[in-house]
Parts: structure tokens; C-alpha cells; sequence
């Protein structure tokens, strides 16, 4: 199953009106468990085309990043996706991480270069400088595998039926505004398009404040000769706090309006409802701009994210349902191009 192949939702799952995702990340410690396995549970009923589960710089919480997908994979019918880094990664010890994830049924990958850590005395970039080596090396440590599969015949004992094994799917970052460590104007698109020649399939953005930027950004990439989806990624911000802290990782510049609007509002209950807001706003425009889907930064909280989704007209009010499923796939439109 590719990422624009048609996943069916379950039967009673809500259906968005366009393919939509999240990114969670794993507990710190066990304690959490439970809600964060209540959150993926509340998320796969509205019919996700893939859970992202991303992983600690260093390994740091590497195996419990595997057992959210694990969960994800083998109790919902939701993709699990894994997020790879190259910071502080070698080619051994990568490849190593890699077939555990592809033991455990992972075939979806987003492979990403990762932020300097916050100790300067630990190394930045191992083997692997650029997440374009990081895609082939995915590529190459799936082709290493055996190239097909074996599955019992119902009634027939000691039979088996062989078929391909599903090549993986690999997801890459893209940034409408520009990387902060850029050097030049068009390095973000040249990145792209490398990554999209080493074999990505997928490219999910950075956060943004508004449409034109992806837009824009979407067109830039086209004309260069980028032709994977590009997904809008979309994080509801819903304290002033979480915007310092998002600006200061991203680089992006200070959305006014946003800012004013959250610093004025008295109480938690008031500011979410203004980031939900915002959000919903963004994502309309996006959807009607013809984006090929949305993929939200859920904070491990399924609530902000639903109700962004719901006051943009994506899910439907109230949960709807479908009683036979439907169809998700990322096809672009013109409009996004």
C-alpha cells in the first residue's frame, strides 16, 4: 500500500472530506500510557490515512517510539508511520533501527535530518548528513529483505501462497518558509528534489501561519521538477507559550494577529478555542485551495485537533458516519499547484 493508494476506512469510522493524518510523539516515561493509547483510539476513528510517531534524538526514546506504533499497527487499521533521524546516527546503527522497525510490520517511514541536540558536546550528524541518504538507505535496507512474502492457504495444508512484499513507503520534511540553517533561497527546493531522486514518496511541511506560503511554496517546488504530494502540516497553537517555543524551533516569523489574540485572552478555555480557530481557518483555505490533505501536530491531545477538523467542514458536525467506509488518497488539484 503506497501512500496515494486507497486505504478504506472502517466500517462506522468518520469520513473526512480529504485524506488527513496526525503526529504524535512517545510518553517519556510509562505513566501516560493509557490516555496516549485513549488519544491514537479517538484519532483512528476519524479515519487518518496514516499515525506519525516521531522518535528522541540520540535513541532516547527509541523503544517506546516502537511500541506506540506497534499499538497503533495491531489495534487500530490505522498506517503506523515511524520518524527516523540522522542526528547522531551511523549507517550501522540506522540500518540496525530500521529492520527492527520492518520486523515489527513498519512500512512507513518519515526520514528526517534532525535538530542539533541540546548537549553541543554530543555530535550533530554520524554517517549520515543528509535525510536524502537517509531515504535510500531505507530503500536499500527493505530490498535487502527477502522481495516477497508467503501466507497460508485456507484449507489447504502446508500450502502458501507467494506474493511481492509491499514496498515501503518514505516520507520526507519540506519547508514553505525555508529551513533556519538555509543558505540560499531555492536550498530548500534542491533538497526536494533530492530526497524525492534518493526515492521519497511523500513530503509533509513544516508548520506555517498562512495558505499563501504553501501555496506558494507548492508552486515553486512543481516548476523545479518536484512531483511527490506535498502535505500541508498544521499545528493549532493554543497558548503564547507554545508560539515562543514553536517560533524559536522553526524560525518562522511572529503571526501577529495569532500572538495578539492569545496574549489578550485571559483563560486556557478562551485561548484554545482562538488557536482552534486560527487553525480551522488555515486548513479551510488550504482545502479549498486544493491541498491534497492535512496532517496535524496533535501534541498527544485528540480533542484540539478533531475540533480544528470539524469548524473547518473536513470531518463531518456532530461524527457522522459512514456505514461502509470510503476511499483516502492524496491527489493533488489544480488548485495546488
Amino acid at each position: 500500500m503506497s501512500f496515494d493508494a486507497p486505504p478504506f476506512a472502517p466500517a462506522g469510522a468518520v469520513v473526512p472530506r480529504v485524506p488527513i493524518s496526525f503526529e504524535l510523539y512517545p510518553p517519556r516515561t510509562t505513566a501516560p500510557i493509557e490516555a496516549l493509547h485513549e488519544t491514537i483510539q479517538q484519532l483512528a476513528s476519524a479515519a487518518p490515512r496514516f499515525i506519525s510517531v516521531t522518535y528522541g534524538a540520540g535513541g532516547s526514546v527509541g523503544g517506546r517510539s516502537l511500541d506506540v506504533l506497534r499499538y497503533i499497527r495491531e489495534h487500530t487499521s490505522v498506517e503506523p508511520l515511524a520518524h527516523l533521524t540522522c542526528v547522531g546516527n551511523t549507517y550501522a546503527g540506522a540500518s540496525r533501527l530500521i529492520r527492527e522497525f520492518l520486523d515489527a510490520g513498519i512500512l512507513s517511514f518519515l526520514a528526517l535530518r534532525g535538530d542539533p541536540p541540546l548537549d553541543e558536546s554530543q555530535p550533530f550528524l554520524g554517517d549520515l548528513e543528509s535525510s536524502a541518504q537517509l531515504v535510500q538507505l531505507i530503500d536499500r535496507a527493505q530490498a535487502e529483505r527477502a522481495p516477497y512474502q508467503e501466507r497460508p492457504i485456507p484449507g489447504v495444508p502446508g500450502a502458501v501462497q507467494v506474493t511481492p512484499r509491499r514496498k515501503v513507503n518514505i516520507a520526507v520534511a519540506a519547508y514553505p518558509n525555508g529551513h533556519p540553517r538555509s543558505t540560499y533561497r531555492n536550498q530548500d527546493i534542491d533538497a526536494l528534489l533530492a530526497k524525492q531522486a534518493a526515492g521519497a514518496t511523500l513530503a509533509i511541511t513544516q508548520l506555517f501561519f498562512h495558505p499563501d506560503d504553501y501555496f506558494a511554496f507548492v508552486e515553486r517546488a512543481r516548476r523545479a521538477g518536484v512531483t511527490i504530494p506535498i502535505l500541508p502540516g498544521i499545528m493549532p497553537i493554543t497558548s503564547p507559550a507554545r508560539l515562543r517555543r514553536v517560533l524559536e524551533l522553526s524560525g518562522e516569523e511572529l503571526p501577529a494577529e495569532l500572538s495578539i489574540d492569545l496574549e489578550v485572552e485571559p483563560t486556557a478555555e478562551g485561548r484554545t478555542e482562538i488557536g482552534v480557530a486560527h487553525a480551522a481557518e488555515l486548513v479551510r483555505e488550504l482545502v479549498d485551495g486544493g491541498a491534497p490533505g492535512i496532517h496535524l501536530y496533535a501534541f498527544n491531545q485528540h480533542r484540539t485537533v478533531l475540533d480544528v477538523l470539524t469548524a473547518a467542514g473536513v470531518l463531518p458536525e456532530g461524527g457522522a458516519t459512514s456505514p461502509t467506509g470510503g476511499a483516502l488518497q492524496f491527489a493533488e488539484t489544480s488548485g495546488a499547484h
